[in-house]
């Protein structure tokens, strides 16, 4: 996908008449599934409602912008839309339908000059463009990203090794945390592995700095040098393995840890929550003890702060709200709140036990009349250990549509473990959260 015109208003929010900005993209199964689903047929037919989708994307994502406020669309459609077949977008302003809004007149065409949507919409563009209305096409700009990037927009690029790239996806989230001015990444690895992924990926490694290693371990052995030789400021995991690269940063000869217990947390924008989520530890704890946990929710507070949150509400989940012998981790969530209690655990407000429904639900807490400052409203949610963490974060992800990012705390630089299966949002948040929590 390319743009074929770059997005007007990037020098401010100004439109004018004929204003038009034009986008070549490949169409994909993922864009065409929903709408069938909606529908409730895969008749071919019907495909090309899917295009309606894709220029609703365009206006907000693009053009007049993130920020956008859609009004009224008014779409004719003809003909089909393939998987993997190539489109033009088009969005030109047309008028003035109102005072404050715009009538811009819409259209998808295939190379052959099929016309698969045409029409218009009215919307009331942003009065600014904010800091993701230059990120890729296929990268939804939702709330996360919004907050993050917004919040980073300020700080200059961070030194960050990134270990082990030896994969397309590795080198692309790198490269396009480079573009939004996150990072400046410093490739550690094979170097032959590394110029090979770049190739495959379509990625020119011009000025950028590769420290060659010959296999993984080391890799992750010399990234954390670099750390301590104060060339880099963060680590961003490639395609190697967690322990892999946790096992050297946690070496007394790498100098990284301190008086924390390390933890991981991750940052999720589920689209039926009305905030930001952050779920910890789903990823490095297995069965923390009350010490521990003690330190993860510190981790996770420092982590809010950085991203915004003034005043965390921390729910300290269980299977159920009341303290009973029989379920150590009630018991332990209630010791927290007392260590809050004595200023033990400082800079936010925790409650538990608390069951999920009941942390997240404010219809659960009326129901059960729960009286809590964080019932229904939490920003943090601290799991009892780490299978309940990870099937929660992932259930979210891949049931509930979250958007999520992940960062490992508790060390001197922040780690992101990314994954493969991370797309091109999770790993820019990713990025963004390492830069914030660098200061």
């Amino acid at each position: 996908m390319s743009d074929v015109s770059a997005p007007l208003g990037s020098q401010g929010p100004a439109f004018p008449l004929g204003a038009r900005h034009v986008l070549a993209h490949r169409v994909t199964a993922a864009e065409l599934a929903p709408v069938a689903a909606l529908l409730g047929s895969s008749d071919p037919a019907l495909s090309s409602r899917s295009a309606a989708t894709l220029m609703t994307r365009l206006l907000v994502s693009r053009f007049p912008g993130p920020g956008t406020r859609l009004l009224r669309e008014d779409f004719r459609f003809a003909g089909q839309l393939l998987a993997d077949e190539e489109v033009e977008l088009s969005a030109e302003v047309a008028g003035i339908a109102a005072p404050g809004v715009l009538a811009i007149a819409c259209q998808v065409r295939k190379p052959d000059g099929t016309v698969v949507l045409d029409g218009m919409a009215e919307v009331i563009p942003p009065s600014a463009v904010p800091a993701t209305a230059d990120l890729p096409f296929d990268i939804q700009p939702r709330r996360m990203l919004q907050i993050l990037l917004g919040r980073c927009r300020a700080l200059p690029p961070l030194p960050t090794a990134i270990v082990h790239p030896c994969d397309a996806a590795s080198l692309e989230g790198a490269f396009l945390a480079a573009r939004q001015g996150l990072i400046r990444p410093i490739l550690v690895g094979p170097e032959a592995r590394i110029r090979a992924a770049a190739e495959e990926a379509g990625l020119d490694l011009a000025g950028v700095e590769i420290v060659a290693t010959p296999h993984s371990h080391a890799s992750a052995e010399q990234a954390v040098a670099l750390v301590g030789q104060g060339r880099a400021a963060a680590l961003m995991k490639g395609s190697l393995h967690t322990d892999e690269l946790l096992g050297a940063a946690l070496t007394h000869e790498a100098g990284l840890r301190t008086e924390r217990r390390v933890s991981h947390a991750f940052v999720m924008d589920a689209p039926l929550y009305p905030r930001l989520l952050i779920i910890t530890d789903a990823a490095v704890n297995i069965a923390p003890d009350l010490e521990a946990k003690a330190d993860i929710v510190r981790n996770a507070l420092r982590l809010a702060a950085a991203i915004g949150i003034e005043l965390p509400r921390v729910a300290l989940l269980a299977a159920v709200e009341t303290v009973t012998p029989r379920m150590p981790s009630t018991i332990e969530a209630a010791a927290l709140c007392k260590m809050a209690e004595r200023g033990q655990i400082m800079g936010g407000i925790l409650d538990g036990p608390l069951a999920f429904d009941n942390a997240v639900s404010e219809a659960a807490v009326k129901a059960k009349g729960i009286v809590s400052p964080v019932a229904g409203r939490a920003d943090i949610l601290v799991v009892p250990e780490i299978e309940s963490g990870n099937m929660l974060a992932k259930q979210l992800a891949l049931l509930g549509g979250a958007e999520s990012a992940g960062i490992v705390l508790g060390l001197r630089v922040p780690v992101a473990l990314t994954s493969r299966s991370d797309d091109a949002t999770s790993r820019l948040a990713s990025a963004a959260l390492l830069r914030l929590m660098a200061g």
